[in-house]
């Protein structure tokens, strides 16, 4: 049985080898089909991730947190710990408010887990009564494109009117993902005491009828034939219409107005998240991609839209796009690109040097051909260009051409034997076909252990071995079913010497000079005192070791780059002022501008490209404990720094630098400086306390912030 497997697969590569319609038709195959796909192909930061949660949150105004805990989170916990699926529960409970995020095992049906979640919810009746009712939210994967700041010398109302205008234009564009921070919607709020009420003999029910039944304009049908509707009444959305709303008509003639009833105010244009660049205000509008968006793409987009609204703004407003992560994925294509072409002409001139011409070559373009082929494959099984599967794509370089070289020098040596050119690729193909397949499989089998890691990493990661599987299949296909043909007719054509194949003429001479007068001796004095040779080897191994022991190389589950971005965070003290918090962000924007002016003299360049200050909230990940803050007490900076290959230090240099330059104000608690890093790197330090009183906790947590502020 065996034998006739063996004989059946020789015979298949056979005709491959000698029929050369059939491998040319597979090579123009494989590099079509990669042609046809690399533009179909969707780039984005990082790959697709389902997020297994599930938050549920409730409010309860007035409450403790303690009161929170034992009225809620103690009721809701057991409960939601029973659904199906469930493998982790973390609670938080805050003055005012509760919430539980819920974890599920990897790859469960999360639209079914998000149902089931809001049955146990529902059964849960004991809630306190002035407690509103819970949300339940399923956690979403959120790939943010680019920022984009509309800033100038403007009006908070204008900024929001062009921050609409933008929103529009990118919606029309096919960009739906976008987040305006920095402007509250503008809202009509209708205030009624009591004693109105009870004086102009009116409830709220009436009020807010008569409303609803004013701030709309009615449909009454089409003209005929004229393609039109007509619509009755007037929308009275102003403060002035609504309060002119008439609620009745007295017995005497007069009438009951809204504005006789309540008080009537806009609210929202005083923002309370306000951003600035400098002393202008500013408005930030997040970009994230959709499912089957390409981030490279998105990012064109933006950049061509916001380009056509930034002329038409008003002479000192502008437009500009910061954190722009789809950057990140031009690079790494282009340095996949550059790390191909660098190394195919490494490979042809090695192979140039030990191979004939032509056989260098063909082993070369065995790299475009499984690379397309590879991108086809991905693109069937639905991966994606990411920084994750273009990393797999980088390092598949050195190891696409090892195949291809083991059988190109394999037929050439059968043809220096004597055989003829189809034999001898015919028999290379044939002896190697086996050590090449085994040799593969054992590095798909050490990349696919990568699938075995679970979670959200797991995930994350799980490119990495789909993408190698892809290119050494690839690769495989190359070598034994397209190179042997090629292989065959360069053989053929290398029987007579060509002045091209001079250089590897001359380096094999050389080559078998040194093998016989320096390394077979040499191996001949390994074997004799292998002994030795083995007590070094050892002794080599144990010098590793001692470096692990010793703490010299450091273990590092994942090696987090840093980005170019950093974020400073601060909260004042409670009894402190929106205008405090105001003069502590022009601190900040101080302290950012003389380390960059620091750096200017020190390097010759300085290393901030934007800062973007804002009130009303943290940037990035926020502090930890300020659930009871008020907006008008937090604050924060974003900064954006060269590039990292433009400049000699690392961000977090320039943090520890930035750090010292901030003078913090007397009502000041808390500020906060963080160096970004891409991947699902954490902080260098995390304590957690448990097991105790919350009073007990907090003091413990008191004094660990003391003992750790000196450093």
């Amino acid at each position: 049985m065996v034998r006739e497997i063996s004989k059946s697969a020789s015979g298949f590569l056979s005709y491959f080898t000698r029929h050369k319609t059939a491998a040319n038709l597979l090579l123009l195959l494989l590099l079509g089909a990669g042609i046809l796909t690399i533009p179909n192909m969707r780039a984005q930061f990082f790959p697709d991730v389902v997020v297994e949660g599930v938050s549920v949150n409730v409010r309860w105004d007035g409450a403790g947190a303690e009161d929170v805990d034992e009225a809620i989170v103690q009721v809701l916990e057991p409960t939601l710990l029973a659904v199906d699926g469930v493998t982790d529960a973390n609670s938080t409970s805050r003055e005012g408010s509760a919430s539980i995020r819920i974890e599920f095992e990897p790859d469960w049906d999360m639209s079914k887990a998000l149902g089931d979640v809001e049955s146990a919810v529902d059964q849960v009746g004991t809630l306190p009564e002035d407690a509103e009712d819970p949300t339940v939210v399923q956690a979403s994967w959120r790939d943010r494109v680019t920022d984009v700041v509309i800033s100038g010398p403007l009006g908070v109302e204008q900024l929001g009117l062009y921050a609409d205008e933008l929103v529009l234009r990118l919606f029309a564009e096919g960009v739906t993902r976008t987040t305006v921070q920095g402007l509250a919607a503008p809202e009509v709020m209708i205030s009624v005491t009591t004693a109105n009420l009870i004086a102009y003999d009116i409830t709220m029910r009436q009020i807010a009828t008569a409303i609803a039944e004013e701030v709309n304009a009615d449909p009454a049908g089409d003209v005929s034939g004229g393609n039109s509707r007509v619509r009755t009444g007037v929308e009275k959305r102003s403060a002035d219409d609504i309060s002119g709303i008439i609620l009745r008509s007295n017995p005497d003639g007069s009438t009951l107005r809204v504005g006789d009833v309540a008080q009537v105010s806009v609210e929202g244009v005083d923002r309370i998240r306000a951003y600035y660049v400098g002393n202008d205000p500013a408005i930030a509008l997040r970009v994230d991609r959709s499912n089957k968006g390409d981030a490279i793409a998105i990012q064109h987009t933006v950049e061509r839209v916001a380009a056509d609204l930034e002329r038409t703004l008003p002479e000192g407003a502008n437009i500009e796009l910061i954190r722009t992560r789809a950057e990140y994925i031009t690079g790494r294509l282009n340095l996949l690109l550059e790390n191909g072409i660098m190394g195919l002409g490494l490979v042809v001139l090695l192979l140039f040097m030990f191979l004939n011409a032509r056989t260098a070559f063909w082993v070369a373009a065995g790299i475009p051909t499984a690379m397309a082929a590879a991108i086809a494959i991905m693109y069937v099984a639905g991966l994606t260009f990411n920084m994750i599967s273009l990393f797999a794509l980088i390092i598949t370089l050195g190891i696409v051409v090892d195949d291809a070289i083991v059988v190109g020098e394999h037929a050439d040596f059968q043809a220096r034997r004597g055989l003829g050119p189809y034999e001898a690729a015919e028999k290379a193909a044939q002896r190697m076909a086996l050590p090449v397949i085994a040799a593969t499989l054992t590095t798909i089998i050490a990349f696919f252990g990568l699938v075995a890691v679970g979670g959200r990493f797991g995930s994350l990661i799980a490119d990495i071995p789909f993408t190698v599987v892809a290119v050494l299949a690839a690769s495989l296909v190359e070598c034994f079913l397209i190179l042997p043909n090629h292989m065959a007719h360069s053989l053929k054509a290398s029987q007579k010497e060509r002045w091209y194949d001079l250089p590897s003429r001359v380096v094999n001479r050389g080559f078998e000079k040194v093998r016989e007068s320096l390394f077979r001796p040499f191996m001949g004095w390994v074997v004799r005192a292998r002994y030795v040779v083995m007590a070094g080897v050892i002794a080599l191994l144990a010098s590793q070791v001692v470096l692990f022991i010793t703490g010299e190389v450091n273990f590092r589950f994942f090696n987090a780059p840093e980005q170019s971005s950093v974020s400073g965070n601060f909260a004042m003290v409670s009894s402190a002022s929106r205008e405090d918090t105001v003069m502590m962000m022009n601190e900040m924007q101080r302290a950012v501008e003389a380390t960059g002016k620091e750096y200017e003299e020190k390097y010759g360049t300085n290393p901030i490209v934007y800062v973007l200050a804002e009130v009303g909230g943290n940037s990035g990940r926020g502090l930890s404990g300020t659930e009871n803050k008020t907006p008008d007490q937090l604050g924060a900076i974003s900064i954006e720094l060269i590039d990292r290959d433009l400049r000699s230090y690392s961000s977090f240099a320039f943090v520890a630098d930035l750090q010292d330059e901030v003078r913090k104000l007397p009502l000041t608690e808390t500020v906060s400086f963080r160096g970004w890093r891409s991947g699902p790197g954490g902080d260098a330090l995390d304590v957690q306390l448990y097991g105790a009183t919350a009073e007990t906790l907090k003091a413990a947590a008191e004094d660990l912030k003391t003992a750790t502020a000196r450093f």
